[in-house]
């Protein structure tokens, strides 16, 4: 523990002249832990608002001792404190002070989750950063004309933290040509195209209402604007209303919202015209998948990923689409979930040279993660579209049985979604005479470990063992 100096009674009121000055938070800090000053005798508090009437002034703090203790502070406390402190809750100086004291005894109290002190600084680090998120994402400039005749960019922006100084070198970068000002209720930034400089607090009428680009880019806005993919929810929560009324193209919202069902049904018409007649074999299929971008999986750096087997192969075995292996070997199920399902057909007696293997959907679909690539499933919308391609090679292959690997498979053979729980284990009599199997897909149970693993492997293995079962009677 560290022993105070000052007096137990004695208590100490700080003011920040500047609510996001880190670095004098940090000094003030380091020299009151270096004092021994618990956090119970601080007052912290920003220029404007009222402090402990009975603690002493500023100028009246401890200065630590020659043999004062070093202030330790991890990488971690310092991150989250620097963004904690933008935040606009007046106990934040507070709140961080704490967990620096207490960090002098526990230099590893500042990596439990659970702690209501560290749980509180991360949520105030969190909304920190969305604010600067939304910020750089919802500022619009407007051109004016400066006193000199030259053009300048102005844009407002009411942020609900103290992110204008944090945010200012992400516009500096962005805009370094322009002569921009961002106005803000808690502050103004300037940049006259070589220094940046720092303004009072400003009002919504010091900037302009709207220039004449805006039209152009209402235009773009609204041929942008893609109504399959509109999600009303998820787009409120990305841009709520509060930033509209400073977005010129947020005026268009309401009504391409309100016409986007209609939109949706002619893209859906117009999009089954353009596939036009199908190919008649499977080298032309696998030709036409390779150019295929009538969906957002097939714009990733991804190849297509066509089935193969045994032409007219009796059984038809569909998985959910290519993964990382598979998109660079260019062939269907020859990663860690191919090796599955490859052990649990020898199980079942059922030759993988007789049979065809192919994907509902045939592109892989993933999100970057360094250097990695992380699956994602598929939407039911993209399932959908790449079932023109799937039914294609169907009707070529003219398989008597078809085994769906998981839903989405499922739900490319039948055009719905099913539960993989209720519809395993049984045939399903499909309009061409076919009939479809279901089962879960072979990563699922790559997933699983224990006494988990074991029953899905036996489900597994036992709904192959129907299939093969199921192939003998209409062999006879």
């Amino acid at each position: 523990m560290i022993a105070p100096v000052a007096s137990p009674r004695a208590s100490y009121a700080i003011t920040l002249p500047v609510p996001d000055d880190f670095e004098l938070w940090r000094d003030h800090a380091r020299n009151l832990v270096q004092c021994g000053v618990p956090p119970e005798q601080v007052t912290w508090s920003e220029a404007g608002t009222t402090g402990d009437l009975f603690a002493r002034e500023e100028f009246d703090l401890p200065a630590p001792g020659a043999g004062a203790p070093w202030v330790r502070a991890s990488r971690a406390f310092i991150e989250l404190a620097q963004s904690a402190i933008l935040h606009s809750d007046p106990h934040r100086l507070a709140l961080l002070y704490r967990l620096l004291w207490r960090s002098q005894g526990n230099s590893r109290s500042i990596d439990d989750r659970a702690d209501p002190d560290v749980k509180r600084a991360e949520d105030l680090a969190r909304a920190v950063r969305r604010d600067i998120h939304k910020m750089r994402a919802f500022v619009r400039f407007r051109s004016v004309e400066d006193e000199d005749g030259s053009e300048r960019f102005v844009a407002w922006f009411e942020p609900e933290h103290h992110i204008l100084r944090a945010s200012a070198g992400f516009f500096v970068r962005r805009f370094t040509q322009m002569r921009w000002s961002i106005l803000t209720p808690r502050g103004s930034m300037h940049w006259d195209g070589e220094v940046l400089s720092q303004g009072p607090p400003a009002q919504r009428s010091d900037a302009p209402a709207g220039d004449p680009a805006e039209e152009l880019w209402r235009k773009y806005y609204a041929s942008i604007f893609n109504p399959a993919r509109l999600k009303v929810g998820a787009m409120l929560k990305e841009m709520p209303r509060k930033y509209w009324k400073n977005m010129p193209e947020a005026a268009l919202i309401p009504g391409l919202v309100a016409g986007s069902q209609a939109r949706e049904i002619a893209m859906v018409e117009a999009g089954t015209m353009e596939f036009g007649e199908r190919p008649k074999t499977l080298a032309t299929i696998g030709e036409a998948i390779r150019a295929c971008r009538r969906c957002p999986i097939g714009l990733l750096d991804n190849q297509a990923v066509m089935g193969e087997g045994l032409k007219q192969a009796e059984l038809m075995v569909v998985g959910e689409q290519p993964g990382d292996q598979e998109d660079l070997a260019g062939r269907p199920f020859v990663g860690p979930a191919g090796r599955v399902l490859d052990a649990h057909l020898e199980r079942a007696g059922i030759d993988r040279q007789q049979v065809y293997l192919t994907n509902a959907v045939k592109h892989f679909k993933y999100v970057p993660r360094g250097k990695r690539r992380l699956h994602q499933s598929p939407t039911a919308k993209e399932i959908d579209i790449c079932r023109w391609w799937f039914e294609g090679e169907r009707a070529i292959v003219k398989p008597k049985l078809i085994l769906a690997l998981g839903a989405s498979a499922a739900r490319g053979v039948l055009g719905k979604t099913v539960s993989i729980s209720k519809a395993r284990g049984v045939a399903h009599p499909l309009d061409d005479g076919s009939e479809l199997w279901v089962t879960a897909h072979p990563s699922y149970l790559l997933r699983l470990k224990d006494e988990a693993k074991e029953q899905q492997e036996r489900l597994f293995q036992a709904d192959l063992a129907a299939v093969a079962e199921r192939l003998s009677e209409l062999a006879e």
